[in-house]
């Protein structure tokens, strides 16, 4: 049995091992890097629907889920574009991820939900920013002194 003190930090790096290779797989489609598109082997022409938009969304949302930073609507954004990559590009081919090549979008669809709907564990900018607010919020109590 894995201790509940280690909940929060498994799940702070299941998000930006999550979120770096989404940034990976976004930065390779809109600058031609790391191989670059996997199915063209270069950058996507810009503003292409929806392959540029798509890419687009992976850099940006990669790297807000990477540092933790607006993680619930980045990773919903992110589960949704994978699922709309899933049904609308690999499903049509087979109704199976392994006979129609949709493995990574079917993955990345459903760790981007789990990572929406659990957080962003303890090591994010949004837990940071939310013990600030706390900590600001919450008044101190100020020693009586006689007069």
């Amino acid at each position: 049995m894995v201790p509940a003190r280690l909940n929060g930090p498994v799940l702070s790096l299941f998000r930006m091992v999550t979120g770096v290779l989404f940034l990976c797989h976004g930065a390779a489609s809109l600058f031609g890097i790391l191989g670059g598109n996997p199915m063209t082997r270069q950058a996507i022409p810009f503003a292409e629907w929806p392959g540029w938009w798509a890419a687009l969304i992976q850099l940006v949302c990669g790297a807000l889920v990477l540092v933790g930073l607006l993680t619930r609507p980045a990773a919903l954004l992110a589960s949704g574009s994978m699922a709309y990559a899933y049904f609308v590009v690999h499903q049509p081919d087979h109704p199976l991820p392994l006979h129609n090549g949709g493995e990574l979008a079917a993955l990345f669809c459903w760790s981007f939900l789990l990572v929406a709907v659990l957080g962003p564990g303890t090591w994010a900018l949004d837990a940071l920013l939310s013990r600030r607010r706390a900590a600001v919020t919450t008044p101190t109590t100020r020693p009586s002194v006689p007069a």
